[in-house]
């Protein structure tokens, strides 16, 4: 048996439509919605009472996905620092290749984006950065240029 490919990335956040409206401005396009509550949910993630909305995120090339959810039962638990660094253990950043880096951190700037550092370039192949957007998750962009 082989794996076959990554599904998605799932996200928790507390503002599903704020988050959804971030990766539609990026450029992902709303694959769907549902609401996710049951027998079912609380054994697949280990959770008792979970009831929960959805929204599936889909790269325009229909190879990428992030699954942005939102949990109403049981609450949400916080994590600790509320923003960490990013030498933090774990998964904690997603890195887009984009066309026009300053236009899309422009953009994303009006859903509450913050840019952390600067846009560097690395060698003569790409300009690079990252920021920090939905519950906190850092986005990172590449735009190629050589």
């Amino acid at each position: 048996m082989t794996l076959q490919r990554m599904d998605n990335v799932a996200i928790v956040v507390d503002d599903l439509d704020a988050a959804v409206a971030f990766f539609t401005e990026l450029g992902m396009e709303l694959e769907g919605k549902a609401q996710i509550e049951g027998l079912y949910a609380d054994r697949t993630v280990g959770l008792d009472g979970v009831r929960s909305d959805i929204a599936m995120m889909r790269t325009p090339d229909g190879h990428s996905k992030l699954e942005l959810t939102k949990y109403h039962t049981p609450a949400v638990s916080d994590a600790e620092p509320r923003n960490p660094p990013p030498n933090t253990l774990g998964l904690h950043r997603v890195m887009f290749a984009v066309d026009d880096i300053d236009d899309t951190i422009a953009r994303l700037r009006a859903h509450g984006a913050e840019l952390l550092g600067e846009v560097a370039q690395y060698e003569n192949v790409y300009r690079l950065c990252n920021l920090r957007g939905p519950a906190g998750i850092i986005v990172a962009l590449a735009e190629q240029i050589g």
